[in-house]
């Protein structure tokens, strides 16, 4: 027969007998909790504010486009150009655009200064050439005139062609300043019905 040993309760050592933290062990413990911490809970939280603050500017940007009456300076957007098949030269400058849309047409006004060989650039990009435009012939018609806020009574040299294509391709009416040959100004409102 074996002799079994008598059971020795376990007991938790004192707290005198656990051995002693090395203070600078600690304060690195600390420090690597405190990190993480911030880790964890600042940086998603920063990354939110900067993408809480971007999206308030993008919505403010697209208000402030949506909300305008007439041309606000600037290129129209490629999309635009695309759709409405309005090609800006390069060079241009003094470029303006609106977009108006509706249930029966939606319509790209733009406006820009270019170059003799950019006005023809323009032109062939729609596929006609400076020889259909026509003196003295105003193809925007009085709405998109007031639309715009465009204004072809004043003196100039003006000259304009309507270019109707099928649907679903746009139609476009160009209305070209001449007072300067070197920098024409050219008006177009593109017009497409959905």
């Amino acid at each position: 027969m074996t002799a079994s040993l008598p059971r020795q309760a376990a007991t938790p050592p004192d707290e005198s007998e656990r051995p002693v933290e090395n203070p600078r062990h600690k304060v690195r413990r600390r420090a690597l909790t405190l990190l993480i911490i911030v880790l964890l809970i600042g940086v998603p939280a920063g990354y939110l504010v900067i993408s809480a603050n971007q999206s308030r500017a993008s919505g403010k940007d697209k208000e402030a486009k949506y909300s305008a009456r007439g041309l606000t300076p600037g290129w129209p957007t490629k999309v635009q150009r695309r759709l409405y098949q309005v090609t800006v030269p390069h060079p241009a400058d003094y470029i303006a655009s609106y977009e108006t849309n509706n249930w029966r047409t939606s319509r790209l006004y733009v406006e820009f200064r270019t170059n003799s060989a950019g006005l023809d650039s323009f032109l062939e990009g729609m596929g006609v050439r400076r020889d259909d435009l026509k003196k003295d012939h105003i193809t925007v018609s009085a709405r998109d005139q007031k639309v715009s806020g465009w204004n072809f009574k004043v003196p100039g040299v003006w000259s304009g062609l309507a270019h109707p294509q099928k649907n679903p391709a746009p139609t476009q009416d160009v209305v070209v300043n001449m007072s300067d040959p070197n920098y024409p100004m050219v008006y177009v409102v593109s017009r497409t019905v959905p």
